[in-house]
């Protein structure tokens, strides 16, 4: 396993994109969306950083199951329970790679006649893009590698590390 994102840069990172929308939703009330599962630790320390009013809410899709590699096919599993029209949604993702699920959930929260709908990213692997996607807070920019750690899985592992490592035999991880 080769760490790409130590304990260290995670933790500043973090702290300058909290920073960052906080300036940017000053006097604002930004829904924070977490896409369950991978988003829950950068979620939870994102909104503690954040430290202003906000609201949180999760929703759960699949396009993965337990393979390295997304199906294509984009199945809502919750959705968010918070009325968004109006306000600011703030899409919390663990890695952007692709793009179609990002795509998907961007597009059907639109139909609640949100103010806007913007995306935090911790990671990005913009070399797997398949459609363009507007990101407007990155954490990092990765290699097309498959990783795991801080909230990101392979086949519900390895979530628990507290970095980012490129994952990459998944027999030896066993």
């Amino acid at each position: 396993m080769k760490v790409l994102i130590s304990e260290k840069k995670l933790a500043a990172k973090v702290k300058a994109l909290a920073k960052q929308i906080r300036n940017d939703y000053e006097g604002e009330v930004p829904i924070f969306c977490g896409i369950l599962k991978g988003s829950f630790l950068f979620m939870a320390d994102l909104v503690r950083e954040y430290a202003s009013e906000c609201e949180i809410d999760f929703m759960a899709v699949s396009s993965y199951g337990n393979a390295k590699k997304g199906s294509g096919v984009v199945r809502l599993i919750k959705d968010l329970h918070i009325n968004v029209k109006q306000r600011h949604i703030l899409i919390i993702e663990d890695i952007i790679d692709s793009g179609l699920t990002s795509t998907y959930i961007k597009q059907y929260l639109k139909l609640r006649k949100p103010k806007s709908v913007e995306f935090v990213t911790l990671l990005d692997k913009s070399e797997a893009r398949k459609v363009k996607i507007d990101i407007k807070y990155v954490g990092f920019n990765i290699p097309n590698k498959f990783v795991i750690g801080y909230g990101l899985d392979y086949a519900e592992k390895y979530r628990q590390l507290p970095y980012i490592a490129e994952c990459e035999d998944e027999e030896r991880l066993k």
